[in-house]
């Protein structure tokens, strides 16, 4: 596919409006379906926080939500040390809140019941002792890392922008290894023209358990926002061979960021579930053809996807996007694939 030069496209996530959000609110479908939310963030920063308190109030406004999954944002790392074991912060800063969570204090949904953190695998071998500090800061709940790899010359997803190129890397490929040995997961973020390098590193890894974000990223932004037709059938046929490689899964969500050009988040009105249901089902259908709905899970991306939406309307969007599937089917895609990936225990 072409696609003309373009200036960079920048901020990818909507900022947060907390009274344009409340301008629309929905009676929550499907009240009892139980939930696990397998990708979320916290962060502390200046003007907009994201910690405990804010989580509890998304997953306590309706949706019957048992249980969360963390995915590394960057935060509370360290600031002295090794620089590569300052993320490990990061571990120790999110098992405390999953701690006070436990407690029972907080209400009933298990949050940040796993955590997913960071290493930079381009150290090499050397990343298996920073993966043992990992799991020796998180209480038990340490699960994996993710290593985003989203880059393009048109649009921009991450603060620090890997290298070109970057799954391929011998020296990535060498700390990679050091995560089946340990029984721990790769999440992975990257946009739809890398997918191909993800099916490499899945079939050089069978036995490491990969979980691609996002719908792998169909980037709709920049000159790529005149070219949906042309991305869709890229990427739908770039999906269709990630499914192959039966190691990997596939979390369906993320599309609240600017970044895969779904046209709401700016208006006057926030969106309603059926105008998200309606622009994401084609993706989402895409995805679970080709992975089944037992390598599938809906995923918030809170706070990132709240600039377009609140919690309630981001899960009324799902079950409305799944409102043909069996029970059982449902099960799968709402909660079964993601406790048995981030091994949860105590939910089925």
């Amino acid at each position: 596919m072409s696609v003309s030069p373009s200036g960079l496209a920048h901020n990818v996530h909507l900022a947060i409006r907390p009274d344009w959000l409340a301008r629309h609110a929905e009676e929550i479908l499907e009240p009892d379906l139980p939930i696990v939310d397998p990708h979320h963030h916290l962060w502390d920063r200046p003007g907009a926080p994201y910690l405990l308190p804010e989580l509890l109030a998304d997953t306590g406004s309706g949706h019957n939500i048992l249980a969360t999954v963390y995915l590394e944002a960057r935060s509370m790392y360290r600031v002295t040390g090794p620089e590569e074991f300052r993320p490990v912060g990061e571990t120790e800063f999110v098992n405390g809140v999953a701690a006070m969570s436990a407690s029972g204090g907080y209400g009933p949904t298990r949050a940040c019941d796993a955590i997913i953190g960071h290493v930079d695998l381009r150290i090499g071998a050397r990343a298996r002792d920073v993966l043992h500090a990992h799991i020796r800061a998180g209480g038990g709940r340490f699960r994996g890392i993710r290593h985003v790899s989203a880059l393009n010359d048109h649009v921009r997803s991450a603060s620090l922008p890997p290298p070109a190129g970057m799954l391929g890397l011998k020296e990535f490929r060498e700390g990679f290894a050091q995560l089946a040995p340990l029984n721990l997961t790769f999440d992975t973020y990257m946009f739809h023209p890398q997918l191909p390098e993800l099916v490499s590193l899945a079939r050089a890894f069978p036995g490491t358990q990969i979980i691609m974000n996002h719908v792998g990223g169909p980037i709709g932004a920049g000159p790529y926002a005149a070219q949906k037709a042309e991305v869709f059938k890229e990427w739908s046929a770039h999906i269709k061979e990630v499914a192959s490689c039966p190691n990997v899964f596939a979390k369906l969500g993320g599309m609240g960021m600017r970044v895969l050009g779904h046209p709401f988040g700016e208006g006057p009105e926030p969106p309603t579930s059926q105008q998200l249901a309606d622009s994401w089902k084609p993706y989402v259908d895409v995805v679970i053809a080709a992975f089944g709905v037992q390598r599938c899970m809906f995923e918030s991306n809170f706070p990132v996807d709240k600039g377009m939406c609140s919690y309630q309307v981001i899960w009324n969007a799902f079950k409305r996007i799944a409102a043909g599937a069996s029970a059982d089917e449902k099960a799968d895609l709402f909660r079964r694939v993601a406790a048995r990936v981030y091994r949860l225990e105590g939910i089925d």
